[in-house]
């Protein structure tokens, strides 16, 4: 309930980055992007997800997810996704809700997001 009142009310910049966060991935699924939480397994290793470039998806690991944020929402840990289709449609809208994605050299689809960056009131 505490969401839905928050995302109701109040500038999105002043929310915590998890907050943010959650409200971009929701946001995406209403516009109809696949949003999938791997395991380690269905990310790294043999058993690993397919990725389809044609196919608009966000992907982040549960574990990744778990070490990003302190107790407060705040991101303490890069958080790594897994971005295809459509991903400067899906960047715009993480830079909307306070987030940067940058493109990471170590595999195809894969970005770091992080928080904060060129946000208003996001000076500490």
């Amino acid at each position: 309930m505490n969401y839905l009142w928050r995302s109701c009310t109040g500038e999105l910049t002043e929310q915590n980055h998890l907050f943010r966060l959650t409200y971009a991935l929701e946001t995406a699924k209403d516009m109809h992007w696949n949003y999938r939480l791997l395991s380690d397994r269905e990310w790294s290793s043999r058993n690993v997800v397919a990725l389809s470039a044609g196919v608009n998806g966000i992907y982040l690991t549960r574990a990744n997810l778990d070490v990003a944020f302190d107790d407060s929402g705040r991101q303490i840990n890069p958080l790594t996704a897994r971005l295809t289709g459509n991903v400067a449609g899906v960047i715009k809208l993480f830079n909307r809700c306070g987030w940067q994605a940058e493109p990471e050299s170590s595999l195809p689809h894969q970005y770091s997001l992080m928080a904060g960056q060129g946000v208003p009131g996001e000076g500490d």
